[in-house]
């Protein structure tokens, strides 16, 4: 086989395989439905820190949550709150009330991508990790200076799957075989008991465990990953009925119907992001799966929010 067109990518072939899932709580994974996709190179493992802090270094790029916020894009927000920040988890003391996310989240002045959770904080041993509260704009803008693309939903979820068609995981059909921990999500009771060693309660670096099929690691668990589709609430505009055949590189190129339902009058489109992250827990948020998505606005990054790049219409040879 040719050699990849830049270090670390690994070759998801194309083909047909069963997009989305059936599961009840889940209705934005739906319909299930066959998609077709062509073969593409995709990144080994989300970009990580060492990889942004090269691209930030070589043009001087400024991430959207290190810019203040235009007044125009917030016309009801209060003038002092729009300052350069992102969202930023923080547990609590307790059990709360599992509907309304703000009791974990918290818009943090001075966090961005070289400071996590915000002053104080920083990436020193965090260089293999994820990079995070990184907007669409920010990571559009690394993948045109990479010379990549981000994936369509459809790619990303072919690439994420690794072959195992169907499968609820992208190991296979059980969340933690013979009990063992395949991806990193939390373990206890989210968001205030978190199980697990301190040094592994946020991301984890890359590779931290096994690969799936197609060689990939990360793709579900540690960050959610964006992807170039504008959010829709299901899979209708991109699934077809049976007599028409599989969707062909399916995708959602128009913003509009992207907004949040809640606010009419926003402006601020979204897109999908796939996979699930480390604050994903059986009790909430069970996303550590390939069918996972969300949508998410273009403007704001978060702290368990990353991306990996692809390649299209390279195919190797032997």
């Amino acid at each position: 086989m040719s050699a990849p067109p830049f270090p670390r990518m690994q070759w998801v072939p194309g083909g047909q395989f069963r997009m989305g899932s059936d599961w009840a709580d889940y209705p934005e994974e739906a319909p299930v439905h066959e998609v077709t996709v062509e073969g593409f190179w995709a990144d080994e493992t989300p970009v990580t820190v060492t990889q942004f802090r090269r691209f930030v270094k070589a043009t001087g790029y400024v991430t959207v949550a290190e810019r203040p916020m235009d007044p125009a894009d917030y016309p009801d927000a209060d003038p002092t709150r729009l300052v350069p920040s992102s969202l930023v988890f923080t547990p609590t003391q307790g059990p709360v009330d599992l509907t309304n996310w703000q009791g974990w989240w918290r818009l943090i002045p001075g966090a961005n991508w070289a400071h996590p959770e915000g002053p104080g904080s920083g990436i020193d041993g965090r260089e293999l990790h994820p990079v995070t509260h990184v907007s669409w704009e920010d990571v559009h803008a690394y993948a045109q200076w990479a010379g990549k693309e981000l994936p369509t939903e459809a790619e990303w979820e072919r690439a994420a799957r690794g072959g195992l068609n169907g499968a609820p995981y992208a190991w296979g059909d059980q969340l933690a075989p013979m009990g063992t921990q395949l991806a990193n999500y939390w373990i206890g009771e989210f968001p205030w008991q978190n199980l697990k060693p301190v040094a592994d309660r946020r991301t984890t670096a890359v590779r931290s465990y096994p690969p799936n099929g197609y060689g990939l690691y990360d793709v579900t668990g540690n960050v959610w990953e964006w992807t170039a589709d504008f959010y829709r609430t299901d899979h209708s505009e991109t699934a077809t009925h049976a007599c028409c055949g599989p969707a062909v590189d399916p995708r959602v190129a128009s913003a509009e119907g992207s907004h949040d339902p809640s606010n009419p009058a926003g402006t601020i489109s979204r897109r999908v992001i796939k996979g699930g992250s480390h604050l994903c827990a059986e009790n909430y948020c069970r996303r550590y799966r390939p069918a996972a998505r969300q949508a998410q606005p273009v403007d704001s990054g978060m702290s368990h929010i990353g991306f990996r790049c692809i390649v299209r219409g390279s195919a190797p040879t032997h």
